[in-house]
């Protein structure tokens, strides 16, 4: 087997690559890094090619003997990029892959942006067949246009294609750093934004934590999925049978409950919360069908989802940045 990995210097490039060294069972896997901004040292197993997946002649030659794709490579709220990273650079990979002689499978890494999360609400839990509802923005159209493309390849070619769905995917200590009223603040809401100043100061000063609600009150459900779950899955999609042309929602056994988390976290940390009225809307993903067709399981839970993050100590060069495109 020989991987090529489309943003391989982030957050689940970098995973995938050292759990698949690492992993006896693929002692003979060779892995090929498609790098834009950032480069990932060379060994004996990994090489790297540096481009961008906009040009036909780097997706050509990144392609050249490779059996099987993970493409993570995106692009968040960058119109000036987007259509060229998620669209015409994901154009050119399938276009060279279903050329390829050596071809076996495409895996996908699509996002629960497709289906709205948190904006839009479904009457019922989020399965493979919910229909697309993207939010404004561009990011959230181009994983409706990504999943589109790799599923029409497979209709119009025959093409080899599974896709991995995730939700917001969390590592080392992420999930606390989503709670912050702090500028050290990871992703979104921006809870220091929806309260007065010196509520924030005091959230800061206390250590709370954010209880968001909807509108009617109810606190929030929002789907999370650890980093090292995600890579099982996309380990186990990318070579079972079941999972030729097949979507997958890879997600926790249960979305994260705001009022939960705010409960654990004054149970086992005297941590206070902060009521946050809203607009968004809970809503759950359904991961049955990876559970029942790849026999995966999600390892973290809620309790672990929040140890794990409160237990990691981050060195003072180990920067959380977020890199959009490369």
């Amino acid at each position: 087997m020989h991987i090529l990995v489309t943003g391989a210097a982030g957050k689940v490039g970098q995973a995938f690559i050292a759990a698949t060294l690492a992993d006896p069972a693929h002692a003979d896997t060779r892995l090929r890094a498609l790098c834009h901004n950032r480069l990932l040292p060379e060994t004996d197993r990994l090489s790297v090619v540096r481009g961008s997946i906009a040009e036909r002649e780097v997706c050509r030659a990144a392609l050249d003997g490779i059996t099987h794709v993970v493409h993570l490579a995106t692009c968040k709220e960058v119109p000036e990029t987007v259509m060229d990273v998620t669209v015409k650079g994901l154009f050119w990979l399938l276009e060279e892959f279903r050329l390829s002689p050596h071809a076996k499978r495409f895996l996908l890494v699509g996002g629960d942006a497709a289906v709205g999360h948190f904006f839009h609400k479904h009457p019922a839990p989020i399965t493979e067949d919910a229909p697309y509802m993207a939010y404004p923005g561009c990011y959230a159209l181009s994983k409706v246009l990504e999943e589109v493309m790799v599923q029409q390849f497979g209709i119009q070619y025959d093409m080899d294609w599974t896709c991995v769905r995730a939700p917001w995917i969390m590592e080392k200590d992420d999930f606390k750093a989503s709670l912050s009223f702090g500028d050290d603040l990871f992703g979104g809401p921006d809870w220091k934004t929806t309260v007065s100043e010196a509520e924030a100061d005091e959230c800061r000063r206390a250590g709370a934590v954010p209880l968001l609600r909807d509108a009617s009150g109810r606190p929030i459900d929002r789907n999370f999925v650890h980093v090292d779950d995600l890579v099982a899955a996309i380990s186990l999609a990318l070579v079972a049978p079941a999972a030729r042309q097949r979507l997958y929602n890879i997600c926790m056994d249960e979305p994260v409950n705001y009022a939960r988390v705010a409960d654990y976290l004054a149970g086992t940390r005297g941590l206070p919360s902060k009521d946050i009225k809203s607009n968004y809307v809970s809503n759950w993903m359904d991961n049955s069908r990876a559970k029942s067709e790849l026999g995966w399981r999600p390892r973290y839970d809620l309790a672990k989802l929040i140890e794990a993050s409160w237990q990691y100590q981050r060195s003072p060069n180990d920067e959380r940045r977020v890199w959009y495109p490369g």
